[in-house]
């Protein structure tokens, strides 16, 4: 006989350090799901979800898309291995391609994970510059590192008391960040030029990093102007202008957010969507920048490495995902646009008729529901107008009707290739229920 959810759960809590392998996975009521496949997930009961946190985003086709699983295949069965001496010609093929896709990239280095693609781009920025501090979007996130951990979402009282314009003192998100480095952190808001202005003018900042569209807190778009105007002051104040598109990436546009947006950044990150939820990352930029992995001067030189940078399983996915996009571009981004569309246009008939304001923020195949009146345009907007106990009673109540969003206060959902019409009429269906049922 299986185990019951809660003595799963406490099996896990006995041998995993704070019971799951990603302490952002921790969900309330718990899950136990043991299969995806496509826009599905089922859990150990066999009762099967439609799935719109997809992995927190990775699966623009779907999970398990054969595709990509096939190229994985066929990769392990050539022979290709992991043989860490040189280069192998799929990094290459790789490589390739992306500098085709993105403006942004002239060369690249892979990764394993966004994290480490961060990572990596905020130290090619300070050996370029030679500056030490970094600037972070409040209500961003650029990943696990020290240099990042900073001021994710504050709580409302203490961004209430904000003014715009200014930067947050550095607030830590975990214990064991050494002092020295909360002294090289600044904090602003997103879409605040004039913070921005303010922090940059000094001169001493190495490098400003950001989700293009701040997808940590759903759907936050830039207002008009906000990138245009960060790439003008970081070009006059010699910053490095990095866009962590490890969320963005590849999900909205073959070259990312940076060519609807028409801005392009110094250094970019990439993750989750360019491999369809195979483990790699990608950093890449101006030549100038990325040449000191391997710059003559020890002193100049930026280190990177990594057992299973490059790893064949990683790059296939990514090359068959990325080759995918290249050949069916308009098809892909075309019809995850349609889908968008159609699940936006049955949820604002939905709430349209409650007495609670809601508003729809979507970008293409990712979208999020918010319990307040207008699209925000910051962290700040959310903390003070949000209204996370409905918001967190919906996604609860959306679950238990057989919808997984993840279950925290303005997580972004997304739609994925696998989604049908049916699918998402289906939801619709289902959220009109929940809705009715919650009053």
């Amino acid at each position: 006989m299986s185990e019951s959810v809660a003595e799963a759960v406490a099996r896990q809590r006995q041998y995993i350090a704070g019971g799951t392998m990603s302490i952002n996975r921790a969900i309330t009521p718990p899950k136990l799901f043991v299969r995806a496949e496509g826009a599905y997930l089922w859990d150990d009961s066999g009762r099967r979800y439609f799935d719109y946190h997809a992995g927190f985003a990775p699966y623009l086709f779907g999970h398990a898309d054969k595709e990509v699983d096939d190229a994985v295949i066929a990769a392990i069965r050539s022979g290709a291995s992991l043989i860490g001496a040189g280069t192998m010609p799929w990094e290459a093929d790789l490589a390739e391609m992306l500098v085709e896709a993105v403006p942004g990239i002239e060369q690249l280095q892979l990764t394993s994970t966004g994290s480490e693609a961060v990572s990596y781009a905020l130290r090619l920025a300070r050996a370029h510059t030679g500056r030490d501090k970094v600037v972070i979007m409040q209500g961003g996130y650029n990943g696990w590192a020290d240099y990042v951990s900073y001021n994710l979402m504050d709580p409302a009282a203490v961004v209430g008391s904000h003014e715009p314009g200014t930067e947050y003192a550095p607030r830590v998100t975990t214990a064991g960040i050494p002092k020295v480095i909360d002294e090289t952190v600044k904090v602003i808001e997103y879409n605040d030029l004039a913070a921005a202005e303010a922090v940059l003018s000094k001169g001493d900042i190495a490098a400003i990093i950001l989700e293009p569209v701040l997808q940590n807190v759903g759907i936050v778009k830039p207002q008009p102007g906000y990138l245009e105007g960060l790439r003008e002051i970081c070009d006059r104040t010699g910053t490095v202008l990095i866009f962590d598109e490890v969320k963005t990436g590849f999900r909205h546009a073959l070259g990312g957010y940076q060519e609807i947006a028409g801005v392009t950044p110094d250094l970019c990150t990439f993750g989750k969507a360019v491999a369809n939820g195979y483990p790699l990352g990608v950093v890449g930029g101006k030549q100038e920048i990325m040449a000191l992995c391997n710059d003559p001067d020890p002193k100049r030189r930026v280190v990177i490495a990594g057992t299973y940078n490059g790893h064949p399983v990683n790059v296939a996915a990514a090359k068959a995902s990325i080759s995918r996009l290249m050949n069916r571009r308009e098809e892909v981004y075309g019809e995850l646009e349609r889908l968008g569309a159609r699940l936006q246009a049955g949820f604002e008939a939905i709430f349209a008729e409650r007495n609670y304001a809601t508003t729809f923020a979507r970008q293409g195949s990712a979208f999020t529901l918010y319990f307040m009146d207008h699209a925000p345009v910051n962290w700040q907007d959310i903390a003070l107008n949000n209204d996370n106990e409905r918001d967190l009673a919906y996604r609860r109540a959306m679950i238990e009707a057989g919808v997984f969003h993840f279950p925290a206060a303005t997580k972004q959902s997304s739609i994925s290739l696998a989604h049908t019409d049916d699918d998402i009429d289906q939801t619709i269906e289902i959220t009109a229920d929940v809705v009715r049922a919650l009053g």
